[in-house]
């Protein structure tokens, strides 16, 4: 039998599965941890990266069973986007800005600009440039940059490469590498700067699913598992972001076919048949880990407000001498949302807890407001809550529609889509779509690249048809919203809109 090790360091968890040549889960792991906010910037530290990646393969090897002394393959994923920047000694020069961050505004527009490209503030080459524009010390000591999933890798491997997919958040691809005119545009740039650099030499090498990515270093392995019993040897896949490990998890790499990741963030991610038109600063365009393009629409905030309520309810419930599972009550909140008024009580509420480009908040103020005239109730409340997680992907995903994208298929994964039926039925709504959920939606991102790990081994095929063996059988459901359900999401969008401007105003004043 073989064994296939996935981690993927998502926003709260560093999850860890284990499966074997079937890509069924033989054993998961998982640590908790959150991003601080230091200096104005959100950041993990990279001690709290290894404890992390440590501890949730513990608790994989203890949840296993037994000893494990071999892996075949390993594939490392994270959130993609950020900021680690490395001198020649390996040394990391300044804390690690994450995807979260919306400081590079005044980066993004001028390459956005000169590129002729949408190039978001997430992106490593957004924020190593607003660095330059700061005059910011440490920019003349880079040596490296790259992705929070290749830093890991490199460690394990001591190869500085990245999987096309998460590449394509750093800069712009073209074909199967970087995109060199776009390159010789940002050089110049740079030059204005007085700095006399070559940004392709500063990226790590971009490779397409099932490329040689190295294998695991005898140190690597004492990273990964300090007990030492953990021999080196296992093939790595090039490592990916948890856009591309979502498009893998949920068999959305073929053209006209989409995903929708729902957790902290919210991406949705349609595989194109043509370019688009123009440029849209509320589309990215990426691409999947075999490197055709994607339509990225990018919400920085989704779930945080829904899991903050939740644990307000649970400590009610405390409060009143009672108990409740974790997943329980989600259950019962979301399902409880099922029976909110067509106008939704005249409740809408903003999920920002940081910035939201797509809307052009630059930083974010979670806000609740209710009509006079309206009913406060817990269905209205908690519909709201959902609802107003998808309001921001509602209004880009408008632009996808200007451009008349075709989408056959969208299927979702994650925590959203845990509750049966409710978070897929109020996604339809929002996207006017149906929505397939898989079996295995919660956890999608860390099968997803031990999918990928699994494919780096055993090769033979396309990933596309690889892909479409492995899903063959896979247990899903598909849900299309009612008219009703989209008349109510519609009521709702129409004073999300309005109230935005007092979400502005609360930026501002608060």
């Amino acid at each position: 039998m073989k064994k296939i090790l996935g981690i993927e360091l998502g926003s709260t968890r560093i999850k860890s599965v284990l499966i074997d040549e079937n890509a069924t889960v033989i054993a998961q792991g998982a640590h908790e941890w959150e991003n601080q906010l230091e200096n104005g910037l959100w950041t993990y530290s990279l001690e709290a990266v290894w404890k992390g990646l440590q501890d949730s393969y513990k608790s994989l090897c203890e949840n296993y069973g037994k000893s494990i002394e071999s892996l075949d393959g390993i594939g490392i994923s994270a959130m993609m986007h950020g900021y680690l920047a490395f001198d020649k000694d390996g040394e990391l020069l300044v804390p690690f800005r994450t995807w979260r961050n919306t400081n590079t505004a005044e980066a993004a527009k001028k390459l956005s600009s000169e590129l002729n490209f949408n190039m978001p503030q997430r992106w490593s080459a957004s924020h190593y440039y607003q660095a330059v524009l700061n005059g910011e010390e440490h920019i003349s000591k880079v040596d490296f940059l790259t992705t929070l999933a290749g830093y890991v890798h490199w460690m394990l491997t001591g190869k500085r490469v990245l999987g096309i997919g998460d590449a394509a958040g750093m800069f712009p691809i073209l074909g199967d590498t970087y995109d060199k005119e776009r390159i010789a545009k940002f050089n110049a740039l740079l030059a204005k700067h007085g700095i006399n650099e070559d940004l392709y030499r500063l990226l790590p090498e971009a490779l397409p699913a099932g490329a040689d990515a190295g294998t695991l270093t005898e140190a690597g392995a004492l990273l990964l598992d300090p007990t030492g019993t953990l021999k080196p040897g296992a093939k790595l896949c090039p490592p990916e972001g948890d856009a591309g490990t979502g498009m893998v998890a949920t068999n959305a790499v073929k053209m006209r076919t989409g995903n929708v990741s729902a957790g902290i963030s919210a991406f949705a991610m349609v595989v194109l048949e043509k370019p688009l038109t123009k440029v849209n600063e509320s589309i990215d365009i990426v691409a999947t880990p075999s490197g055709a393009p994607v339509a990225m629409v990018h919400a920085n905030n989704f779930t945080s407000e829904i899991n903050a309520w939740a644990s307000l309810f649970n400590e009610v419930i405390e409060l009143a001498g009672g108990t409740i599972k974790k997943g329980t009550l989600f259950d019962k909140l979301y399902e409880k949302s099922l029976e909110s008024d067509s106008d939704v009580g005249g409740v809408v509420g903003y999920n920002f807890l940081s910035g939201e480009p797509i809307v052009g908040m630059e930083s974010g103020i979670p806000l609740i407001a209710r009509l006079p005239a309206g009913k406060l109730s817990l269905a209205n409340f908690m519909q709201m809550q959902l609802y107003s997680a998808l309001g921001a992907m509602s209004i880009g995903m408008e632009a996808l529609n200007e451009e008349n994208v075709q989408i056959d298929d969208i299927c979702g994964h994650g925590g959203f889509f845990k509750t049966p039926f409710v978070g897929a039925n109020a996604m339809s709504a929002a996207l006017n779509a149906p929505i397939t959920v898989m079996k295995n939606a919660g956890e999608g991102g860390a099968w997803g690249v031990s999918v990928l790990a699994l494919y780096n081994v055993v090769g033979g095929d396309t990933l596309e048809g690889f892909l479409d063996k492995l899903f063959a059988s896979c247990e899903k459901e598909t849900v299309m919203a009612s008219d009703e359900e989209k008349a109510k999401f519609a009521n709702f969008m129409k004073l999300y809109k309005k109230g935005l401007l007092v979400e502005g105003k609360a930026v501002e004043v608060l």
